[in-house]
């Protein structure tokens, strides 16, 4: 998926929608869009959820008319943003495998956005949110990428050891920074984001179909147990 063509179209979306329902949309936008960086730059031991409303009450009178018609968007329209994401295959093929392998998945999506949401675009890649054990979502997240407090509540949260685990993503400066942890990473080529300009051939990487290789020849962790 094209983050800069998903981005700009979910916020022409949302502006349209505020501005049908009454609202001055560029307002409102500039609010999420500080909101959204309070998020990112959260520490507080407050959830991402609670930093964002408290932010974006700051900046705008908030009252439960406006918070219903955010709750419709994303019941009803933000579905069209699905235009500009992609399904692959070999994603499907990849999760797959690893649950008939038994092992514990988690969706380590950047988290800014609503349960409703970021469930929404697990199943336009034709997954679902069941396959994991752990969704980060605004709700349930108290720190954003590239914050190593963000992994590490993850690896608390699924009681895992930083050797136990892989990350997969496709995002050197928020992804592979959790090698600083201890963590193995696998970098996808695919949709690769790059802002920090390192050279990819730091990390073990490639495309979805190379990393279907790898997990075909991972160990079946359900054999003889």
């Amino acid at each position: 998926m094209d983050q800069n063509e998903f981005i700009k179209t979910y916020f022409n979306l949302l502006t349209e929608h505020l501005i049908k329902h009454g609202y001055d949309g560029n307002e409102l936008i500039k609010a999420v869009m500080t909101g959204t960086f309070a998020m990112i730059n959260n520490d507080s031991g407050k959830s991402n959820e609670d930093i964002f409303w408290e932010t974006f009450s700051s900046l705008v009178d908030t009252d439960e008319k406006l918070v219903k018609t955010f709750e419709k968007f994303y019941e009803e329209v933000f579905d069209q943003v699905e235009k500009v994401t992609s399904k692959d295959e070999d994603v499907v093929k990849i999760i797959k495998i690893l649950k008939e392998k038994g092992y514990t998945l988690a969706l380590a999506t950047n988290p800014l956005f609503p349960q409703i949401a970021t469930f929404k675009r697990i199943r336009w890649a034709g997954l679902n949110p069941n396959d994991f054990k752990l969704v980060t979502t605004y709700e349930n997240s108290y720190h954003c990428k590239p914050n190593l407090k963000y992994y590490q509540d993850i690896l608390e949260t699924l009681n895992k050891k930083p050797d136990e685990c892989l990350m997969i993503g496709n995002d050197i400066g928020e992804d592979m920074i959790i090698n600083k942890l201890g963590v193995k990473s696998f970098l996808l080529t695919n949709f690769l984001i790059n802002n920090v300009n390192e050279n990819v051939d730091n990390y073990q990487n490639g495309d979805y179909k190379k990393l279907l290789e790898l997990v075909n020849e991972f160990e079946n962790l359900n054999e003889g147990a």
